[in-house]
């Protein structure tokens, strides 16, 4: 018997290079991770351990710090972004939107500018994150913008200033104090340890539970 012809060969499931908008919001399912970049269609690779890791502990800290203080609501990497004027549709790792601009949540998407989006940068995606979803985040509005960089050990954020650039978020003691989600501090050193803290002892620290 022929064992390797028993053998069933995974599915792959590619995406065509290039579509319309129109296009990719009809093919882009609900189980489907992918970007709409200007007409090119990018799907990421899946992401590693330490990645989902770091993402769902900043969700659960950042939504619970925010609802609990009726700041707005912060969603995972299930949400598209519609950056129209960009042709644009990215699907951050976090973001955040305030209370006073629910109106930007959809069904399915958030039209337009989040106040806070998060990107944990990924092996294949320094480039992008540190430099491309930069401008463009910036282009849109976006009032304030987050770079984990787990390789590196490397936390930035930013916030637009006056003049609507990003200007750097200053470190003071060790803790980056966010501008729109008031009253929250992040201390990037909770990023690298392992195990991850307890989100619950972290958000005592902040006061909110």
């Amino acid at each position: 018997m022929n064992t390797q012809s028993t053998l069933v060969k995974p599915l792959v499931v590619t995406a065509p290079l290039r579509m319309t908008e129109e296009e990719f919001v009809a093919w882009c399912d609900e189980d489907t991770k992918a970007e709409w970049v200007d007409g090119e269609v990018l799907m990421p690779p899946p992401a590693n351990l330490q990645h989902v890791d770091l993402a769902g502990f900043l969700l659960i800290i950042v939504r619970l710090f925010a609802t609990q203080r009726g700041l707005g609501m912060a969603y995972g990497p299930e949400l598209q972004v519609r950056f129209s004027a960009l042709r644009r549709r990215r699907v951050p790792d976090l973001l955040f939107v305030s209370a006073e601009r629910t109106h930007i949540l959809k069904a399915t998407e958030v039209e337009g500018a989040p106040d806070l989006i998060v990107e944990i940068v990924s092996p294949d995606s320094p480039a992008r994150d540190w430099r491309e979803k930069y401008l463009e985040y910036e282009a849109a509005g976006v009032r304030e913008y987050w770079v984990v960089d787990p390789m590196s050990r490397r936390f930035e954020g930013y916030a637009l200033d006056v003049e609507g650039r990003y200007a750097r978020i200053e470190e003071k003691a060790g803790v980056v104090s966010s501008t729109v989600l008031t009253g929250f501090s992040l201390k990037p050193a909770w990023l690298w340890q392992e195990p991850l803290p307890n989100p619950l002892v972290l958000l005592k620290e902040l006061g909110v539970l």
